[in-house]
This record gives C-alpha cells, structure tokens and sequence, in this order.
C-alpha cells in the first residue's frame, strides 16, 4: 500500500508572515494540530505543531501578534513521495523522530500523513487479521 492512500489532502497550510496568534486561530478552527508553512510562491518552508507554537513561541517571551512562522518553524523537515510505501514512511518517521510528514509530487504538495493516519491504517491491518484468526479458532 502506498502513502497516497492514507495520507490527508486537505492540507492546512499558513503564510511565513502569519503571526503565533493567527496560527493558533487557524489550527483552533481547522481542527488540527500542526500547519505546513509555505511562502508567497506555495512552496513548502517547513512545519509548525501546536506544541512549537508553546514551547519556541510563547514560552520563549515572545508576544503572539508580534512572533511569525518564520521565527518558530521546524525547517529540519522531509517529504514523502504519494508512491512511497506505508511501511517506509513508518520506518522514516520513527528514525526522524517525527510526527508529522508532507506528501509532495514534482515539488507540489499533495497532501500530508501524521502518525495517527498511520495507527489507524495499522489497526484496520491488524483488525482484519484477528478476525481471520477469530474465524479459524472461534474459542479464541
């Protein structure tokens, strides 16, 4: 199975300039936990999490209407490629120590995967198998 298929597309996204307390309000509204930030040109300039937000926004002092994306994102990030193996991109992610991970195609972005998609995937896996099992040993 490739990352295309579990992988968000409805991607999230702020501008370099938007400030910690617009960000907050985007990811209050949007329901989400982190936001891909692009620049004027929508190209990916890296990650902010709820948590960046905290820990390298507000709990550094700096003021939320004063502090931009710019100053706080995560630029240490990588993509995937849609074709790229569920597997890999698990495998990537647990040695990157990452949560969160951009889908792109031909320097577009094309969506986004997070652990949770990835849990979710696994467990349907796991779900189908036990009731294979379940079936073959109905006292079990």
């Amino acid at each position: 199975m490739t990352i295309r298929e579990i992988a968000r597309r409805d991607v999230v996204t702020v501008d370099l300039e938007a400030t910690v307390t617009e960000i907050a309000r985007v990811m209050r509204d949007e329901r989400v936990g982190s936001v891909v930030v692009v620049d004027a040109k929508g190209t990916v300039a890296g990650l902010l999490t709820d948590r960046d937000l905290v820990v390298s926004g507000l709990a550094e002092g700096r003021h939320p209407d004063e502090c931009i994306a710019n100053d706080i994102l995560s630029t240490n990030v990588f993509a995937v490629d849609p074709d790229d193996g569920v597997a890999t991109v698990a495998r990537q992610m647990c040695e990157q120590g990452v949560r969160r991970v951009p889908v792109m195609a031909d320097h577009d972005l094309v969506g986004i995967v997070t652990l949770d998609d990835l849990l979710v995937h696994l467990g349907e896996e796991f779900d189908c198998l036990v009731s294979v099992v379940k079936s073959e040993f109905p006292d079990r």
